[in-house]
């Protein structure tokens, strides 16, 4: 079993001032990954960022795959289990765990690229100074190719930072850090394989913008019909067109349109629950965001 994460123990670690710091000779760095039925990324995550990482800090949402089993496999893991509380949420709760000053923050289906990983290592190696986050570009894997424009590249986001100068932020599921103080960028990617196929992709559209519509009623935004007919056509021209999404072949049309249909969807989700016809999406569990 894994281990549990009362909130009274993590705020009792906070206190208690036990953050190993970084000396001149060498950084320590802790990798910051949430799963929930990871099995088939979980190995590869991790064997990508076990030569840069000197902990590797899992926080799970009570899988009911080999995740668990998979991940407690390698050494450097410490594997803990909680009900999932939301991205923004989990992604917060386990930098809380994290022992050393430094956090890279991994999602289970992302790489560390042989480029990164020298840069990172070099940077572990230097001494430090008022940086406070890197900004690290992130290279999409999808239909067989890997994709340079549409907008999904190089997508750079903090996901290396000192911890208690970085919070995650956002609207659930599209999180974001924001750094307190001074930030940089740092040399190579993290690859990022999003979809096993277009199933998976149409599944996460759903997924997410029942996510997306459930949260911002939540916030108090009202739908508007005028916005469901104008920004999916400005969303296709953007990522098209705008964002040099045809260089991309084929699958830079799938992209523009589904993210046209993502976009709409989001709004459509939204009247439903404006209007009362739901609670909440049929697929969203009780109590995110809570």
């Amino acid at each position: 079993m894994g281990k549990s994460i009362p909130v009274k123990k993590k705020k009792t670690l906070e206190k208690q001032g036990t953050l190993p710091k970084s000396t001149s000779i060498e950084k320590k760095l802790s990798v910051a990954i949430i799963t929930y039925n990871e099995e088939r990324n979980i190995r590869d995550c991790i064997e990508s960022c076990v030569n840069v990482a000197d902990e590797i800090v899992i926080l799970d949402s009570i899988s009911t795959d080999k995740t668990e089993k998979i991940s407690k496999s390698f050494p450097s893991v410490r594997f803990y289990k909680q009900r999932f509380k939301g991205h923004v949420e989990q992604k917060n709760d386990v930098i809380s765990l994290c022992r050393y000053e430094w956090i890279l923050s991994l999602d289970a289906d992302e790489r560390i690229s042989p480029e990164l990983e020298n840069s990172i290592l070099t940077f572990k190696r230097k001494p430090d100074d008022d940086i406070n986050g890197f900004q690290v570009s992130r290279l999409t894997y999808h239909l067989g190719r890997f994709i340079r424009y549409s907008g999904w590249y190089p997508q750079y986001r903090y996901r290396i930072f000192r911890k208690g100068k970085a919070v995650w932020i956002g609207e659930n599921p599209h999180d974001t850090i924001s750094i307190e103080g001074n930030g940089s960028k740092i040399h190579g990617d993290i690859i990022h394989y999003s979809f096993r196929d277009l199933t998976h992709q149409v599944n996460t559209i759903n997924q997410f913008s029942s996510i997306v519509a459930y949260t911002r009623q939540r916030k108090g935004r009202r739908f508007s019909f005028f916005r469901t007919i104008y920004k999916p056509f400005s969303k296709f021209m953007e990522t098209y067109f705008f964002k040099f999404g045809f260089l991309d072949g084929f699958p830079g049309w799938v992209i523009a349109v589904s993210s046209a249909y993502s976009t709409f969807l989001k709004d459509a989700k939204q009247y439903e629950l404006e209007k009362k016809m739901i609670e909440r999406p049929s697929n969203v569990k009780e109590g995110y965001g809570n």
